[in-house]
Parts: structure tokens; sequence; C-alpha cells
């Protein structure tokens, strides 16, 4: 199990990273539009990139 937790983690980043080494301007106008974002607009965020893991979590597995 820690094993896959490991790989999960490790796909996390690399997923993470691609944005900005592809494209950082836009990128960190994103980050910048997401600072001005009031915490209920950076919930609905949040339960909408939860929801859709899970939804495709499911669908893979």
């Amino acid at each position: 199990m820690w094993q896959e937790l490991g790989i999960a983690l490790s796909l996390l980043l690399v997923l993470e990273g691609i944005l900005p080494f592809l494209w950082p301007r836009g990128w960190r106008e994103s980050v910048i539009t997401l600072l001005q974002l009031d915490d209920r607009g950076l919930r609905a965020i949040g339960l909408a990139s939860m929801l859709l893991g899970v939804s495709l979590l499911y669908w893979l597995r």
C-alpha cells in the first residue's frame, strides 16, 4: 500500500509541474486569479476537483 501511495504522490508532483514548466506566464496569471477569490470560491473549486478525482478513480476502476 505504501508503494502505491508513493507512486500516486509522485505522479501528482509530475502533473502539478507540467503547467508551470510549459506555460509559466499563464500559470502565474491563474495563481494570481486564485489568490483573489474568496474562501467560498476556493472551496467550490476544491470540491469540484475532489469530485472529479473520485469520479475518474471510479471510472478507471
